[in-house]
């Protein structure tokens, strides 16, 4: 494929508003990034990262001083020989996955005592996955986990949050593959409808990696999921899927950045959101950066959104920057839409009724993607919780 040696496609551009708007950041790459809480000021909203998001709701995690005094509990359930530590902060493998990019980020790495740390040695080729459950959370806290997967081994790893309160994690991930290493991250976001979570999760790819990043958000009251990428060498491939269903009230954001530096790299991004309720709003943000250096990208990224009800909402943006006349490819698609009344109409004609119609149209809509995950148990309990979230629909 041959382009134009600059290519800058962005649906929503950063806007100005008057003398108190930040500074714009009209490519992906210029935006700020650091480990140094005074280098990401708190934002006011207008911002290109935030403009989405209700300040109100997550502005609690803009400050150090508004957390409780240690992190927010992690347990782990893994196989051998997975290797899980507890560390301080000034282990050398912390940190090691780009830097903070925005202020929730920040604050997290700031804030945070102690990481867990969980590693799959070289060569290593799990039969079971591994589990890490944050669950319960009190007050108002701070998260550091790190996945290593060495060189040609193969994982999957389970990051599951469940549990109810008046709570907020400011969590930080970590996910570093090796070369040669194949490894799937699912994150299951289910809180209870109260709970506030900010993740910042950051993902390397080492040499002819693989990596099958997965973010699944049915509950909390706000739930922002930040992943970004950095490719470490060529021939590296990152599937990233998403799926999230929105209720009456709910705010689910999530943001994908996927900066392909290096030559002869893969990536897929597909997202998909049903919404039904009052004041439902999801969020998907797609940025894609192909740089000078990065040869051979192929690349495709995709969001559809289903919106089931009157009074939700869906703000989707995919954004585009090409800096590479010599690529494989590159391309973005979003969608938002109601039933199709075509589907419906062909399995009411034949005798189905209205509600189950519905049922079997959302149902095939999500199976479509959930049969992409390739975890047996996680499929079955996705498929599962589906359902009850249409059976809350249908009792509504």
């Amino acid at each position: 494929m041959t382009t134009p040696n600059t290519i800058v496609d962005t649906m929503n551009k950063a806007h100005s508003h008057g003398a108190d708007a930040e500074k714009a950041h009209p490519s992906r790459a210029d935006r700020p990034t650091s480990f140094n809480l005074d280098d990401i000021v708190v934002p006011h909203g207008r911002e290109e990262d935030w403009r989405f998001t209700p300040m109100r709701r997550i502005e609690r995690l803009f400050e150090p001083a508004n957390y409780d005094a240690g992190d927010a509990p992690v347990t782990v359930d893994a196989p051998a020989p997975v290797v899980v530590e507890t560390v301080t902060r000034d282990d050398k493998r912390l940190g090691t996955v780009l830097a903070p990019g925005d202020r929730t980020a920040v604050v997290a790495w700031n804030g945070f005592e102690q990481a867990t740390v969980v590693e799959i040695p070289a060569e290593a080729e799990l039969d079971a996955p591994v589990r890490i459950n944050v669950a319960d959370i009190e007050g108002t806290r701070a998260q550091h986990i790190v996945i290593r997967a060495e060189n040609f081994s193969k994982a999957t790893v389970i990051l599951s949050h469940t549990g109810s309160a008046q709570a907020a994690l400011n969590q930080t991930v970590e996910v570093e593959t090796g070369d040669s290493a194949n490894l799937t991250v699912v994150s299951l976001q289910e809180w209870d409808d109260t709970v506030l979570h900010a993740s910042n999760q950051r993902l390397a790819l080492g040499r002819d990696s693989k990596l099958t990043h997965i973010v699944v958000s049915f509950g909390g009251d706000l739930v922002r999921v930040c992943a970004d990428t950095d490719f470490r060498g060529p021939g590296a491939e990152i599937n990233m899927l998403g799926i999230y269903f929105v209720d009456g009230g709910q705010h689910l954001e999530h943001r994908v950045f996927v900066d392909h530096s290096q030559p002869k790299c893969f990536s897929r991004v597909t997202y998909k959101g049903a919404l039904q309720g009052k004041d439902a709003h999801s969020v998907w943000i797609g940025d894609c950066l192909i740089r000078e250096a990065a040869d051979g990208t192929d690349t495709y990224e995709l969001n559809r959104n289903l919106v089931l009800t009157e009074g939700a909402k869906a703000d989707s943006v995919p954004n585009l920057e090409i800096e590479n006349g010599e690529i494989e490819g590159a391309g973005h698609a979003s969608a938002t839409g109601r039933f199709d009344d075509e589907q419906l109409f062909y399995l009411m004609s034949r005798g189905v009724p209205e509600h189950e119609a519905r049922r079997l149209v959302v149902r095939g809509f999500f199976a479509e993607l959930i049969n992409q995950i390739g975890v047996p148990e996680v499929v079955e309990h996705l498929m599962a919780t589906v359902e009850a979230e249409l059976a809350k629909s249908r009792n509504n």
